[in-house]
């Protein structure tokens, strides 16, 4: 038998037919291949290159179908002549109605052409060649969006001149595809140049200018055929975000952003060939003439929309968006409570500063004041302080986050170290009743970077130990840069932003120096904070929308009650302390029988801030005053505001939270923190005496029962706020005599039981 046969043979065993004629022949060459099976067989590349020309033609099609669908509107959207947004008080009660149009159109030819070009350097570079729609473009900004890097982009002048005109702000993927079909549509019938003035005369430019003329006199008090190519360049760069990068309000990170974009215009010209290089490194950053307020935004109305606006654009909904017009925002804003916050920064500041004499009340002309108050329950902005008006300050105080919280940052760390069981040096657990050494220039330890902290006036605290509670009392700076180091910096700073602090410059977390709050920060968030703390541990956001309705778009309202972020213990424990603050330590001028409060004062370096936060179980308040020079918008010192000393914690921003607190709660039942489950530590025996102080002004001498303390022989460090500095009514030459006589030392000093470190001189950069 042969081998076919052989193989037929078995085949008939194995139940198979054998294969005959020609099929027998095949079945007889080895083929060298493996037949597909399962899903396997559906993967060849006809069926992979079938499906994919088969997708290209279905995509063709449904792009033929969908520009033939698509018309090209007649007229303008209902937005592109304004409407009017109106704003409401919390009771529903109006506010004020915004939106009342300016806007000129002017002819291409009035518009210069190098200012022209200055908009399509930095908007659109192939807007001449284009058509209408720059696909390369879109996929990029796709990518950039997929990659993190950003929302997508990719709109040409066509497209937003498009989306402007006929289109409204609304982000969905159906109004995206609408616009591009029109803008195709657009290019074919109109010339590159109406487009352009077009474009040119639609933009919203911020300072309720809509159109480059408006633009041009409210930024430069010029008509638009008299912009020079810088200013051109800044009204180009402006567009992207107009609050934010209007120079003459701009914060630090909004001027050197608009810079950056600046710069980006004119050497996109010069790569178009369309600006000279020599001539291009002799142009600058034009300021703008200072804003003028808009109808209806008088008094504290234009802070209150300010922020209001800022919340609507974390959500999405852009500044251009809402000066479309057709928005009814009503906000958490309460009448009663708004009228005492002003009220009250205005009897307790205001009428004490003469603003007008430059001569012999300098300092005065620099004082800016900011507060926020929440409802501790809701999480709800119910009054807030921007300052004292948009047409001699165009930027919130309230809302600023350039200036350092100081000292009110101290809560952050305590909060740290008790909700993650942080321990001493020695091994000991941190709680309010744990001892620290209140040494001043004490060097921290075991920070990988050196810092020794000066306590104001150069105080020692203690003998040379006190308790956490006492030197939260009084700010103890040393005490504060070693627990800090004992919590570890790292987690210190996770606390803070998950209780709603951001991450921006000024976090280099491994610096023991943080431990004096030299972050950044505003109002808002240190109220979120403290309502956090006050909320057993519950995230606060404070919010100050109640509500925004418009018949093109969908806002929802913030959460302002989050998670648990803090155990209840933890958060009571920190409440327990502050309210000690508030009773026996430098929030003393706070006090009140009409409430139970508790809080924390802060003093930056060089007094350049100054800052009261503090909550009831009702409210939470925040009030901070600011060091600014008007002319260079540089920080400067608050030390003689209404020729008096230091402005600290202590003083203006603790009146006016008192003032305003007071009234804020006349007439309601107010509560007591329940704070069953604060966990103050073991209890320290009252055995600490006084000790020879190295620096100036004495040392600081805890009383038996660890509610207060006092130097000896020097002013009250309390009235520092944040840092211990001495309150600006005080005086040297007539000290406050003390609330508790401690056991004064007799005979001669005695000297320390241990050798004193010698004493490292504090960076010169670090608050106090």
């Amino acid at each position: 038998m042969g081998r076919a046969d052989a193989r037929r043979a078995q085949q008939q065993r194995g139940g198979r037919k054998a294969p005959t004629g020609r099929a027998a022949g095949r079945a007889d060459k080895p083929t060298g291949k493996k037949k597909r099976s399962g899903i396997r067989r559906f993967f060849t590349w006809k069926t992979i290159l079938g499906t994919f020309l088969g997708g290209i033609l279905l995509l063709v099609a449904g792009a033929f179908a969908l520009y033939f669908s698509v018309d090209e509107p007649t007229d303008p959207n209902k937005t592109a002549v304004l409407q009017s947004n109106t704003f409401k008080w919390a009771d529903g009660s109006v506010m004020t109605r915004t939106g009342k149009m300016n806007r000129e159109i002017v002819p291409i030819d009035k518009i210069p052409e190098d200012v022209r070009t200055a908009f399509i350097a930095i908007e659109n570079k192939t807007f001449y060649k284009d058509r209408g729609v720059d696909f390369v473009g879109i996929a990029r900004g796709a990518f950039n969006t997929l990659r993190g890097k950003g929302t997508a982009g990719g709109s040409t002048i066509t497209q937003q001149y498009v989306k402007n005109y006929y289109l409204t702000q609304d982000q969905s993927a159906t109004r995206k595809l609408r616009e591009m079909v029109i803008s195709l549509k657009v290019d074919q019938r109109m010339e590159k140049d109406d487009i352009l003035a077009g474009y040119l005369n639609t933009n919203f430019y911020g300072r309720n200018a809509y159109g480059i003329q408006a633009a041009a006199q409210a930024y430069y008090g010029v008509d638009s055929d008299k912009l020079t190519l810088e200013q051109g360049a800044y009204l180009a760069s402006v567009i992207q975000a107009p609050s934010q990068y209007d120079l003459a309000t701009a914060g630090p990170n909004g001027r050197r952003l608009v810079t950056i974009r600046f710069n980006a215009v004119l050497d996109n010209m010069v790569e178009m060939g369309k600006l000279d290089k020599a001539k291009r490194d002799t142009l600058h950053l034009p300021e703008p003439i200072k804003p003028k307020a808009q109808p209806g935004m008088d008094g504290q109305k234009g802070y209150l929309i300010q922020a209001a606006k800022q919340e609507l654009s974390r959500q999405n909904i852009k500044e251009a968006d809402i000066a479309a017009g057709g928005w009814t925002i009503t906000l958490n804003i309460d009448k009663k409570k708004q009228a005492a916050l002003e009220k009250a920064v205005n009897d307790e500041l205001e009428s004490k500063l003469d603003r007008k004499d430059t001569k012999e009340r300098p300092v005065d002309q620099n004082v800016q004041a900011g507060a926020t108050s929440v409802d501790a329950k809701t999480g709800a902005i119910v009054a807030m302080y921007g300052g004292v008006g948009l047409t001699e300050k165009s930027e919130s105080n309230a809302l600023r986050t350039d200036y350092q919280p100081g000292s009110t940052f101290k809560p952050v760390v305590l909060a740290t170290a008790l909700e993650t069981g942080a321990k001493t040096q020695d091994g000991r657990l941190i709680t309010p009743n744990a001892l620290y050494d209140g040494t001043s220039k004490r060097p921290v330890v075991g920070s990988d970077t050196p810092f020794a902290p000066q306590n104001q006036d150069d105080v020692n605290y203690g003998d040379p130990m006190l308790t956490v509670q006492e030197a939260t009392n009084s700010s103890v700076n040393s005490v504060y840069a070693q627990m800090f180091v004992d919590a570890k910096p790292e987690v210190v700073k996770k606390t803070a932003l998950s209780l709603g602090m951001r991450d921006r410059e000024g976090w280099p977390a491994d610096k023991p120096a943080m431990s004096l709050g030299t972050m950044s920060a505003n109002t808002v968030e240190m109220a979120g904070v403290y309502a956090t703390f006050g909320n057993h541990g519950k995230k606060v956001t404070p919010t100050i929308i109640k509500s925004a309705e418009h018949v093109d778009a969908d806002y929802k309202p913030v959460n302002p009650i989050g998670a648990q972020v803090l155990k209840r213990e933890t958060a009571d424990t920190v409440t327990k302390v502050l309210t000690g603050v508030v009773q026996d330590g430098s929030g003393k001028a706070v006090r009140s029988d009409a409430y139970q409060a508790a809080g924390k004062t802060g003093t930056t370096e060089s007094n350049v801030a100054a800052w009261f936060t503090g909550y009831t179980p009702e409210l939470v308040t925040v009030v901070a005053m600011f060091g600014e020079d008007p002319n260079s918008h540089k920080q400067v010192t608050l030390t003689g505001t209404a020729g008096k000393g230091r402005a600290g914690g202590s003083s203006f921003p603790a009146q006016i939270w008192q003032a305003y607190t007071t009234a804020a709660l006349s007439g309601v039942k107010t509560g007591e923190f329940d704070l069953s489950d604060a966990n103050m530590g073991t209890p320290v025996a009252p055995t600490r005496t006084a000790v020879p102080s190295t620096g100036p002004t004495g040392s600081i001498t805890p009383s038996p029962s660890g509610s207060g303390t006092r130097p000896t022989g020097s002013p009250d460090p309390t009235g520092s706020g944040g840092t211990g500095k001495p309150d600006p009514t005080s005086s040297t030459k007539n000290p406050t005599p003390p609330t508790k006589n401690p056991t004064p030392p007799t005979g001669d000093p005695q000297p320390p039981t241990k050798k004193p470190t010698p004493p490292v001189p504090p960076n010169p950069d670090l608050l106090q």
